[in-house]
């Protein structure tokens, strides 16, 4: 008797998961620095420019993965009427340009 579990491809590239996992944890540990260094004495250039790297991180984590979706899209429905999780290329585009 086997016991081996199946995998159900998710569509979505392993190396890109793993850019955007590392993103999102640097702009994790970007936030948790900010929030534990805010008091009366913060200096509002530093805390205004770790709010801007921290929200630049979560953007280009958006884009990263709205770009591995149009890849998707692209290389598994050359003619444009597949869907990645559900998404038609169509909204994939409507997704994008909620980030821009």
């Amino acid at each position: 008797m086997s016991t081996e579990v199946a995998t159900v491809p998710t569509g979505h590239d392993p190396e890109a998961m793993r850019k955007v996992m590392n993103r999102l944890k640097r702009a994790e540990g970007q936030l948790h620095a900010l929030t534990e260094s805010m008091g009366a004495d913060s200096n509002c250039k530093d805390v205004v420019t770790q709010l801007a790297a921290v929200s630049k991180a979560l953007d280009r984590a958006g884009y990263m993965i709205i770009a591995n979706a149009l890849q998707s899209c692209a290389t598994d429905d050359v003619d444009g009427s597949g869907s990645h999780d559900g998404m038609s290329a169509d909204d994939i585009e409507k997704l994008f340009l909620t980030l821009a």
